[in-house]
């Protein structure tokens, strides 16, 4: 056995690859679209091709792996290494993602919930560090949530702590790609905000000249049009911060985390489009010593999460200091 690890950070549009050691230095790493074909079991081989091509460009082989680990998105079973129909990965119902990765690399494979591997990475290397307890949200595709308490992950029962993005913030409400109605995703997850803005951008608005028409309407361009004064755009990120504030206060009373961090959508929209308007909005729900000892800040390790996040799914257990 050797002592390198494989890490994967499997999203519903984007897979992020890394190699690195025991210590959690990211010695090789990749980047690409998520590629489904329709058939999981064809989608899992193409990505662990993907993950031992990096192996090999690093001049390692199989042998030299002491084990990998993916952060993928829930519902999952951790301990039987499945994925239990995530809504953002069609036609992955009941998948052995742990097995198959295991036949591929050789060696054993830990499943992470994708948002727990993001706030775990955020703990170690990010806006977490120095807090025993945060949650870590992202807005990207969908909404999840990651929740380290006394500098241990949160898992839950049957491994599905942290579903905030299924939480009901309206009931009912606006259909969610879960199958349930009112969700917190429903409202300020990437997808579901992306159908709304192609569904309710007016044709001649700065926001659909921006895009280049309305049918080509993403979050990104509701950020640009906000910020370039469109009454339009600045509306629905109010409405974004409305919604998301929801959220936050369940989480505030629920768990009483240090710091809330905050991703994607959020981190583009910075303090004058989002982080003002969500602190003002939550505080206003919240008793005054909640209110008082909470932060709530954009997540700062950017472009490197994935990548943190894949380096945190495979070396597993509690956080450690870096």
């Amino acid at each position: 056995m050797g002592d390198l690890l494989l890490g994967l950070d499997i999203g519903g549009t984007k897979t992020a690859f890394v190699l690195v050691d025991t210590e959690g230095e990211i010695l090789a790493r990749a980047r690409r679209p998520t590629r489904l074909g329709g058939d999981p079991r064809a989608d899992v081989d193409d990505m662990a091709t993907a993950a031992l091509g990096l192996l090999a460009e690093a001049g390692a082989e199989r042998r030299d792996l002491a084990g990998a680990g993916a952060a993928v998105p829930g519902p999952l079973d951790r301990t039987a290494g499945l994925l239990l129909q995530p809504p953002n990965m069609p036609g992955w119902d009941v998948v052995p993602v742990g097995d198959w990765l295991e036949q591929a690399f050789g060696c054993p494979v830990a499943l992470e919930n994708d948002a727990n591997a993001a706030a775990l990475a955020e703990h170690r290397f990010g806006a977490g560090r120095g807090y025993d307890d945060i949650v870590y949200l992202t807005m990207s595709t969908g909404v999840g949530a990651g929740v380290v308490a006394g500098g241990r992950v949160q898992r839950g029962a049957g491994g599905g702590a942290g579903e905030i993005g299924h939480v009901p913030v309206e009931w009912p409400g606006e259909p969610c790609r879960c199958g349930m109605a009112g969700c917190l995703e429903a409202y300020v997850g990437g997808a579901c905000l992306e159908q709304r803005l192609v569904r309710l951008t007016p044709p001649g608005s700065q926001l659909a000249e921006l895009a280049g028409g309305r049918d080509a309407v993403k979050p990104e361009h509701l950020v640009e049009a906000a910020r370039a004064g469109c009454a339009f755009a600045l509306a629905e990120m109010e409405r974004f911060n409305d919604y998301l504030a929801r959220g936050i206060v369940q989480i505030a009373f629920t768990l009483d985390p240090g710091v809330i961090v905050l991703g994607t959508i959020c981190v583009a929209a910075g303090e004058d489009l989002c982080f003002e308007s969500l602190r003002r909005k939550a505080r206003a729900r919240l008793w005054p010593d909640f209110a008082e000892r909470l932060a709530i800040v954009p997540a700062a390790l950017g472009d490197e999460l994935p990548y943190r996040a894949a380096a945190c799914a495979a070396l597993g257990g509690p956080v450690r200091d870096a």
